[in-house]
């Protein structure tokens, strides 16, 4: 296997795929070895537990999901564009994952303090960048608080996976102009 930052990805896309297929509990560092055709040793040189390499794992597909949102120049189109790369995202994400890390959380302190730290790290939240990008168009208030806008759209999308409703254009649209930019725009009217 090739060295240095190719092996690296090699590794974070082995786990992710492990983590898709059989769940955190289950995942092994020698089933993501094996994946990655790398060995335990090279991994455990770079991630000391099952939990710093999810960790990175997801860090590492958050950020790769989040480069591929196009700057559409308008709040209302880079919005539509997070919400659109959110849909892809959930087509390949299994929900099933995201539930078999809250359990796992709940008895596994060194996940849940890995998985606090990447939910915590604001820059990877898709909302993080094209919501800078309005606020240095003055579009958004400069403090504008992207966690807040993320929880909302994040928990109105679980809530339509978890019911099985479609994520369509219908959904999108309705999350990004009756709920996000109402938020985002709230009180401008007023001034």
């Amino acid at each position: 296997m090739v060295r240095g930052k190719p092996r690296e990805e090699a590794i974070l896309a082995a786990a992710m795929a492990v983590l898709a297929d059989v769940g955190y509990r289950a995942l092994t560092m020698d089933a993501v070895a094996a994946r990655a055709h790398a060995s335990k040793t090279t991994i455990y040189r770079r991630w000391r537990s099952k939990a710093a390499l999810v960790k990175a794992a997801l860090d590492t597909y958050d950020s790769n999901f989040n480069d591929s949102v196009p700057d559409t120049g308008s709040l209302r189109g880079d919005l539509f564009a997070v919400m659109e790369m959110l849909r892809r995202k959930a087509e390949v994400f299994p929900l099933a994952m995201v539930h078999g890390l809250i359990t796992a959380m709940r008895d596994d302190e060194e996940l849940a303090a890995a998985l606090q730290a990447h939910l915590d790290d604001d820059e990877l939240s898709p909302f993080a960048e094209p919501l800078h990008r309005a606020a240095a168009r003055g579009d958004v208030l400069a403090d504008v608080d992207t966690e807040l806008v993320h929880d909302i759209a994040e928990a109105m999308i679980l809530r339509q996976l978890h019911v099985n409703a479609p994520f369509d254009d219908t959904f999108i649209a309705r999350v990004v102009d009756d709920v996000l930019l109402a938020l985002l725009t709230r009180g401008e009217s007023q001034s």
